[in-house]
């Protein structure tokens, strides 16, 4: 619902527009829905690949439950921790204007919600449509705590494409026999890398190439002639996943909840954290066939859950015996960049009247971040990580650190020291080879620090993020909370200011919320700092945040109503 009390002063002050203004906002009230929703947070008993395994659920559903909304819809979500550790939910994506507080990093935005307790999200879903999605965002609660959050164009509008037969969303996961939180905290405790996932699934299921899971596999119906659209969301917390579905071509028609230019192709590839739509045109007029998941696997000598996840697609006509053995496509090899960056090289944005491109075109803050792993020193090299140290990650060699006495919001808000620093480097400390094979042991060691970066509001921010080669280079997913962004530029090897920017896009550029950084490569991205709040900028491998491969963005109040941080609410958790 709309909320008058505080009536933008423009409005209030050009009085000829008052009455036009007012129409608006009654429309968008009288249009909009109130959706309420309680999520439960518990344990689980589930049979898997030939186990019995106790998980972290919401609601006791694995992928949680999928949550439908319209652009303009307000969500409130009621949270009841009754898990044995502490939770937050984060909604992928949701911009969270002027309402910070509810996007939910732990110790970022909101401090934990413990066991037994509870917290209520509250926010509007504003200018946004399409496919995200919800998770946990503390721990490695995210394996198994997540769920797809489909947002519908405001009524009377439509989808720039025909209006597809049926919508399937596609959730990806990565799955342990064990229980994640055991796992990753056995990885603390020694400083050494966790064990691999044992499978992926879909939706929750492994699919049947896998032991005692010929039962557990999802299994869809389609009628010959249908465009159906899949909306697929990559929950797996460590892995980048390639999808193809066996003898059909898909045509992508938007990524993370932003319109693309219809793109034809074989094969997608989608880093954790990211979203892409397809429409499938179901031509055949029988059989069965795979839809299948697995991993691309960027570092070299990095080792990797080598599995495929499977579902199946199934013609309702012809026979349906589970005797008939389902179409399994080709798939790209685990390390085939080539292929991952000709498909993400072949998306724009739709740049049309309905949904133009803003991409800024001079910006005021120039930003340059490497990012990467690395290593912290370890008393008498005790730990298992090479050379006896413990492993790590950073962005312009600070690894980050949560705090823990508060949220850095909360801090920010009520002007409280001492829980961060402010001054996080526009620049590496050093400049380097960033994407040399043999990068001097002395560059490996990082440094812990809960170091934020402050942007003015309103400010146009670039961000050149360039990926290194320390310790190994791979590919990482960088995800920005409470903004989109545009991809105008990307490459391998080390990025250069005079030659890269000249081919930068700046007509119709991607845009995202999670970028992939090429391995051995850079990405530039562009957005405008219009929205208040403390927002995390890190990996989207679970592994990885975890290890320090983040920082945060801190806006400012603007000069009004529209632009100034809600107060936080009564029931915000306490550390």
């Amino acid at each position: 619902m709309a909320d008058f009390s505080g009536f933008n002063q423009s409005c209030q002050e050009k009085l000829p527009l008052v009455i036009a203004c007012m129409a608006f906002l009654i429309a968008t009230a009288m249009a909009s829905k109130i959706h309420t929703h309680t999520f439960v947070i518990q344990s689980k008993t589930v049979t898997k690949l030939c186990a019995t395994h106790n998980i972290i659920t919401v609601n006791g559903q694995l992928p949680g439950p999928t949550l439908y909304v319209s652009n303009g819809d307000t969500l409130i979500v009621k949270v009841f921790n009754k898990a044995q550790h502490n939770a937050t939910i984060h909604w992928h994506g949701i911009r969270q204007l002027r309402t910070a507080w509810a996007d939910g990093p732990e110790y970022i935005t909101q401090c934990p919600i413990q066991p037994g307790g509870n917290y209520t999200y509250r926010f509007t879903i504003t200018g946004q449509q399409g496919t995200l999605w919800w998770h946990a965002h503390s721990s490695w609660l995210r394996a198994t705590v997540y769920g797809a959050l489909i947002i519908s164009p405001t009524q009377g509008e439509s989808y720039p494409f025909s209006k597809p037969d049926q919508e399937i969303p596609i959730l990806l996961g990565e799955w342990w026999n064990a229980n994640p939180i055991d796992v990753i905290n056995e990885a603390t405790r020694t400083g050494g890398g966790p064990n691999n996932s044992d499978a992926f699934t879909i939706n929750g299921h492994p699919g049947d190439l896998y032991p005692c899971s010929a039962s557990d596999t999802f299994r869809v119906a389609v009628k010959t002639g249908q465009t159906n659209l899949l909306r697929v969301i990559n929950g797996a917390l460590n892995t980048d996943l390639f999808v193809t579905l066996a003898n059909h071509e898909m045509t992508v028609v938007a990524v993370d909840a932003l319109y693309t230019k219809p793109h034809k192709t074989q094969v997608i590839m989608l880093g954790p954290g990211q979203t892409t739509d397809v429409l499938v045109n179901f031509t055949k007029t029988a059989g069965r066939f795979y839809l299948a998941a697995r991993a691309y696997a960027s570092g070299q000598g990095i080792s990797f859950d080598n599995t495929t996840a499977t579902a199946i697609f199934e013609y309702s006509k012809g026979s349906l015996s589970t005797s008939v053995t389902p179409k399994l496509p080709k798939l790209p090899m685990y390390n085939d960049t080539k292929t991952v960056i000709k498909f993400e090289k072949s998306l724009r944005s739709l740049a049309s009247v309905d949904h133009p491109v803003s991409v800024p075109q001079k910006v005021d803050e120039n930003l340059f971040y490497t990012v990467g792993l690395g290593l912290i020193n370890c008393p008498n090299q005790s730990c298992a990580g090479p050379n006896g140290a413990r492993f790590a990650a950073s962005m312009n060699n600070h690894s980050f650190v949560l705090p823990k006495s508060m949220s850095i919001l909360q801090a920010h808000h009520f002007g409280i020291k001492g829980v961060f620093t402010k001054g996080f480097p526009d620049n590496p400390p050093l400049q380097f080879d960033y994407t040399s094979k043999n990068i001097s042991t002395g560059l490996w060691f990082t440094e812990k620090s809960t170091t934020v970066k402050v942007l003015k509001y309103n400010t146009a921010v670039q961000v050149i993020i360039q990926g290194t080669g320390i310790l190994v280079a791979e590919s990482h997913p960088i995800h920005l909370h409470g903004y989109d962004f545009y991809i105008v530029g990307s490459g391998f090897g080390n990025y250069n200011e005079e030659k890269d920017s000249k081919k930068f896009n700046l007509v119709d550029p991607l845009k995202r919320n999670t970028v992939n950084i090429p391995v051995n490569g850079w990405a530039a991205i562009r957005f405008v700092a219009d929205n208040p709040g403390t927002w995390l900028f890190h990996c989207h491998l679970d592994l990885h945040i975890g290890w320090g491969l983040a920082m945060v963005f801190v806006v400012p109040d603007g000069p009004d109503y529209v632009s100034t941080l809600e107060k936080p609410p009564s029931d915000l958790p306490k550390c």
